[in-house]
């Protein structure tokens, strides 16, 4: 079965094609910021709900008014007012705040949603990226399946000062699975405990590279640090602070390159894997304040358990985050589907796979201190490798539902915000006589 996997190259354009994209990604903020703009004066003095489609037909127009838009090409800017409309169904539906205006420093890159415009000089493995108006530009990388590209983003990085580029391709990859099952529990103390007894140590990266981080960041208290509308950085800062920023972009690569390296040790062992199913969102929120009603204790005791109650909360959230628990399931879920493997998600709240004997199904509350499971049947096994054995029995067959079972797939769109592909199915809107006549 065709799917669409996404391969990031790493852009080396010399110093005329660099000054050039820097200008590109300047107007297609420009373009982003004015149909934002468009959109909410119209709403505002006119009452008036502007889309995707009137935007896209007043393109003609603009370039005439605006010429040096022409040689970003028709899809590209289509793409970027198709950005625009995702910020605003995001908005609507509630997952997302009011969409704001980008700063050209800030604006990260485009995207060309279809084969116009960019070609792909490779197979796979290094080569050259091709863009009108533009020429030839070296690009390093290698993927691990090429196929059929589809579409091409462009992306600067501020944090290391380099260009990428991000190729979609259609492709057919093939991977060889082992013959076993295994359930697997994701933690903080441990990063991954299986249910054969393995574990699989937290490598910590966020936490071991904080002390560098922090011996950097006490020269920004001795240089001028930039204050909104009055004050602006001083080089040195801004210079400390691209450094802060690099040391968390490796930290981000490792995370990342550990995750792939994991994923891949367990697949080529196991053909069957099963997890439990996880809100890291709501596992990963701020501290909730306490009501009124429950505060018996002085202003001053408040303060001061509130305040830990935060810090307790932060320290949690940054070691969750710090494991990659999201990532690295992901990544072992595409790696079973890539080899016809099966992966189960089991429902927590039904399970309870912490509370759980593997042995005799009894149910009891332990608290997070307790790290060893200790049952009245005399099973005794280490409290995460017990959770990870619940699971792996719950999907052998003891409960298995076909809606446990998930594969997953890049190709798949949106489902609050529409997609490219949703968006070319539709019908495109004739312009108006008026605009066609040029009046």
């Amino acid at each position: 079965m065709s799917v669409t996997r996404r391969i990031t190259f790493s852009l080396y354009p010399n110093r005329i094609q660099s000054r050039q994209l820097h200008e590109w990604r300047r107007l297609h903020c420009l373009l982003y910021n004015a149909a934002l703009a468009n959109r909410k004066i119209q709403y505002q003095r006119f009452n008036h709900s502007v889309d995707y489609f009137e935007q896209q037909n007043c393109l003609p127009q603009f370039k005439k008014v605006w010429p040096e838009f022409k040689q970003l090409g028709s899809h590209a800017l289509q793409s970027t007012l198709k950005r625009v409309d995702f910020a605003f169904q995001r908005f609507f539906t509630g997952l997302s705040k009011y969409p704001k205006f980008k700063a050209a420093r800030y604006y990260r890159g485009w995207t060309y949603p279809c084969l116009a415009g960019w070609k792909a000089l490779t197979d796979g493995k290094n080569g050259h990226l091709l863009l009108s108006n533009l020429g030839r530009i070296k690009m390093r990388g290698q993927a691990r399946t090429w196929g059929q590209p589809t579409t091409c983003t462009i992306i600067w990085k501020s944090s290391t000062n380099q260009w990428f580029v991000s190729i979609t391709v259609k492709c057919n990859p093939q991977r060889e699975l082992g013959e076993g099952s295994v359930g697997i529990d994701f933690g903080t103390l441990t990063a991954a405990a299986l249910s054969d007894g393995n574990k699989i140590d937290n490598p910590r990266f966020l936490k071991n590279a904080s002390t560098k981080i922090k011996q950097i960041s006490k020269h920004l208290k001795r240089k001028r640090r930039p204050e909104k509308r009055k004050v602006s950085a001083s080089r040195r800062w801004k210079k400390t602070n691209k450094l802060i920023a690099k040391i968390h972009n490796q930290t981000a690569n490792k995370r990342q390159d550990w995750c792939h390296q994991v994923a891949t040790q367990i697949t080529s062992d196991y053909s069957m894997v099963a997890t439990e199913r996880l809100n890291l969102k709501g596992m990963t929120a701020k501290a909730k304040k306490r009501s009124a009603r429950s505060e018996v204790s002085s202003e001053l005791g408040r303060t001061k358990q509130g305040n830990q109650r935060k810090r307790q909360k932060t320290g949690i959230n940054r070691s969750i985050l710090d494991v990659g628990i999201g990532m690295l399931r992901e990544c072992i879920s595409y790696k079973i589907s890539e080899g016809g493997g099966v992966f189960v998600e089991v429902p927590t709240r039904k399970v309870k796979p912490s509370q759980t004997c593997p042995a005799c199904g009894h149910q009891h509350k332990k608290d997070l201190s307790q790290r060893e499971h200790n049952c009245h049947c005399g099973f005794r096994a280490d409290r995460d490798v017990a959770a990870a054995m619940v699971m792996i029995d719950y999907a052998r067959g003891k409960g298995l539902a076909s809606s446990d079972c998930r594969e997953t797939s890049s190709s798949t769109t949106p489902t609050y915000c529409g997609g490219m592909y949703q968006l070319g199915s539709l019908k495109r809107q004739k312009l108006p006589p008026s605009l066609r006549r040029g009046e």
